[in-house]
């Protein structure tokens, strides 16, 4: 294996991993929130988060580009304070918005962690520059992963030594992913980037599974994870073409 990629840890493929933590919005546990990430620590389940960076360079857990969906307010977490944020109520439950400092410290490595850096596609770098360093000191099994292969060249360069990988789909929905060119669709779909960027894995949408792309990057022997599974249907369907699912909505230890 080359020095520029590192080597997937076995444990990225040896428990289900909670799509944005174990979530239950009827339960009062809020995706990428506190109550969601002790609920799959009690479970054992790895747990996959999303990054994104506020106004004043905080590095928060939260999917979304606006607040809109979950939270008493309307605007982008990109135009929003640390402290607007903390001050915002969730529509259900109790939880505030975790930092990644404060998600580390409440992990502490109980659980594996599968760090997904949000992207606007725009050269902008500096949500991976405030995350290495916090990463770099966290000593619990993580790793990083990104849809914008450019997120990943940086991580390559500011934290080598941490497992990374890509996420990727078909990019058939336009009004998700028009903004890109046909060609660089083309490219994502048929993950050209892996090699560049020394990616350690790969995370493939189900729906766009069975394909050629994800098939030939597992068949090299990287790990080729999946997402979202929602149903025991679903999860039958990864176990054929994949080595581990993130998932929610059910508890896939039940099945």
């Amino acid at each position: 294996m080359s020095s520029d990629r590192p080597i997937a840890p076995a444990w990225l493929t040896a428990r289900p991993i909670a799509h944005r933590a174990y979530h239950d919005a009827a339960g009062g546990r809020i995706e990428n929130t506190f109550s969601a990430v002790r609920a799959a620590i009690e479970r054992d389940f790895a747990i996959e988060v999303d990054l994104q960076l506020t106004a004043d360079g905080a590095v928060v857990v939260f999917h979304d580009d606006t607040v809109d969906r979950l939270m008493q307010a309307s605007g982008r977490v990109d135009a929003m304070t640390l402290a607007d944020l903390k001050a915002t109520a969730f529509r259900q439950g109790s939880d505030t918005v975790p930092t990644l400092a404060e998600l580390l410290e409440t992990v502490a490595g109980k659980v594996p962690l599968v760090i997904e850096l949000k992207s606007n596609w725009n050269g902008d770098r500096r949500l991976e520059a405030a995350v290495a360093p916090i990463l770099a000191a966290y000593e619990g099994p993580a790793v990083v992963m990104s849809f914008d292969p450019d997120s990943m060249a940086a991580m390559q360069k500011l934290l080598p030594s941490m497992p990374r990988g890509i996420v990727a789909d078909r990019y058939t929905e336009l009004e998700e992913w028009g903004f890109l060119p046909p060609r660089r669709r083309f490219a994502l779909r048929n993950l050209s980037a892996v090699p560049k960027v020394g990616a350690s894995f790969v995370s493939y949408d189900l729906n766009g599974l069975p394909a050629f792309a994800p098939s030939k990057v597992r068949a090299s022997g990287l790990p080729l994870i999946t997402w979202t599974v929602r149903t025991p249907e679903q999860a039958a369907k990864a176990k054929l073409y994949t080595d581990q699912i993130t998932f929610e909505g059910f508890d896939p230890d039940k099945l």
